[in-house]
C-alpha cells in the first residue's frame, strides 16, 4: 500500500486552517484568516490561497471538520452525493460553519480526485446519557442536546493519560474557550456533559453568540425581527461584541482596552465559565481536574486567572508564574491538576481520515489497499 498524503481542512467560525501530512516530511500548517461577515466569499478566497500554497501536491485522502453530524454515531464518513444532500439539511443548526464546510467540499471536488470524508464534532458526544442529551421540551419535537468540539474534545481527550496517568479516567471539566467556547465533562474519557446544546448558539456565551438566554428574551425578540433577521442577531450580534458594547468580539482586543465595556465583557466571560465549571461539579459531586484549550484557553492568562480563582473551593489553585508563561501544568503542588493542552484538531482529522480508508478498501494511486 502507498504512504498516505492526508490533507485536512477545518474551517472554523472566523478562520480556515488546514493541514498537509505527508510520510516523510514534516506536517504543513496553513491558516487563513475570514476578513468579513461574508463567509462563503472569504472561504473562497482562503482556499484559493491554500491551492496555492499546497503547488502542485494531490492528496489521497481529504478530511474535513464538520461541526454538525446530526444524530449519527460515526466519528468519519465517505462525502458520497447521499451524504452531501443529508449534511446540507443540517445547515440551518451550525449556519456559521456548515456552509463553509460544504463550499469547501465543492471546492476541493473541483481541484481533488480523491475520496473526501467528513469528520463530525457532534460524534464524540454519542456518549452522552439521557439524564445529559435531553431538554425538557415534548419528547415529540424530537429535539435534544448534541454538544460541540467533539474533534477537539477526542483530541484532548487522547493526552490525558500521557499527562495524569489514572486521574486520567476520573472526572475533568475541558474549557474549550476561542471565538467559539464550550465545556464538557469526562468521565472514563468519555462525553457525559457539554454546554453546547441543539445548536452551537447555546452554553458559555462567545464571540458573536450569546450562549444560554432566557427563552422569554427570544420570544420577545422574535417579535421584532423576521427569522433571518434573529439568526443574524443569534448568531453575529451576541456575545463579547453585546457585552462590549460594539468595541470588539476579540478576546485579546478586548483584554487590552481600558474601557470599561471591555473589562465587563471579560469578567462576564470568566463568570459564566466558573459557573457553569461548578456546575458540573455539583452533578457528578466533584471535579479531578480541569484543561483549558482553544486560543483564548491557551494564551489569555488574565481570563484563566479570574476563572480559577473562585475555584479554591474544589481544590484548584492557580500557580500564578506558571499560568503567565503559559505552560502545561498550571497548578500549585497542593492543587489539584490545572492543564494547558493545545488544541489540534487537524491531528484528530488525519487520524480519522486514515482510519477511514485503512478500514474502507479503496483504490488510490492504482494501488488497492
Amino acid at each position: 500500500m502507498a504512504e498516505l498524503t492526508i490533507l485536512t481542512i477545518n474551517s472554523g467560525s472566523s478562520s480556515l486552517k488546514a493541514s498537509l501530512f505527508q510520510a516523510g516530511s514534516e506536517r504543513k500548517n496553513f491558516h487563513y484568516k475570514h476578513l468579513d461577515s461574508n463567509q462563503a466569499k472569504n472561504y473562497a478566497n482562503a482556499f484559493k490561497a491554500l491551492l496555492e500554497d499546497l503547488a502542485n501536491i494531490q492528496p489521497d485522502i481529504i478530511g474535513h471538520r464538520f461541526v454538525h453530524g446530526g444524530e449519527v454515531a460515526d466519528a468519519a464518513r465517505l462525502i458520497d452525493e447521499a451524504e452531501r444532500a443529508r449534511l446540507e439539511n443540517l445547515t440551518p443548526l451550525a449556519p456559521l460553519h456548515l456552509a463553509s464546510n460544504l463550499l469547501g467540499v465543492d471546492l476541493c471536488a473541483k481541484q481533488f480526485t480523491c475520496p473526501q470524508i467528513a469528520c463530525f464534532d457532534t460524534s464524540f458526544h454519542s456518549t452522552l446519557p439521557e439524564i445529559a442529551y435531553r431538554l425538557p421540551i415534548p419528547q415529540s419535537l424530537k429535539i435534544r442536546r448534541f454538544g460541540f468540539h467533539g474533534i477537539n474534545y477526542a483530541h484532548v481527550a487522547r493526552q490525558l493519560s500521557l499527562l495524569l496517568g489514572e486521574t486520567a479516567n476520573g472526572r475533568i471539566v475541558i474549557a474549550h474557550l476561542g471565538h467559539g467556547a464550550s465545556l464538557c465533562l469526562l468521565e472514563n474519557l468519555v462525553s457525559v456533559d457539554t454546554s453546547m446544546g441543539y445548536s452551537t448558539a447555546g452554553g458559555i456565551p462567545m464571540g458573536t453568540r450569546s450562549g444560554e438566554i432566557d427563552p422569554g428574551v427570544m420570544l420577545e425578540l422574535s417579535k421584532q425581527f423576521d427569522a433571518a433577521e434573529l439568526s443574524k442577531l443569534v448568531y453575529h450580534q451576541m456575545g463579547l461584541i453585546a457585552l462590549s458594547d460594539g468595541e470588539s468580539s476579540d478576546m485579546q482586543t478586548l483584554i487590552e482596552s481600558e474601557s470599561e465595556s471591555a473589562k465587563f465583557a471579560v469578567a462576564y466571560f470568566a463568570r459564566q465559565v466558573r459557573a457553569a465549571i461548578g456546575g458540573y461539579a455539583a452533578k457528578v459531586g466533584g471535579i479531578d481536574a480541569l484543561v483549558f484549550t482553544g486560543g483564548i484557553g491557551e494564551h489569555a492568562a488574565l481570563v484563566r486567572a479570574l476563572i480559577c480563582e473562585p475555584l479554591a473551593f474544589l481544590g484548584f489553585h492557580l500557580n500564578t508564574d506558571a499560568n503567565a508563561l503559559n505552560l502545561t501544568f498550571l497548578n500549585t503542588l497542593t492543587s489539584k491538576p490545572i492543564l494547558i493542552i493545545p488544541a489540534d484538531e487537524e491531528a484528530e482529522i488525519e487520524r480519522l481520515a486514515r482510519r477511514w480508508y485503512l478500514t474502507n478498501p479503496i483504490t488510490i494511486k492504482g494501488e488497492t489497499s
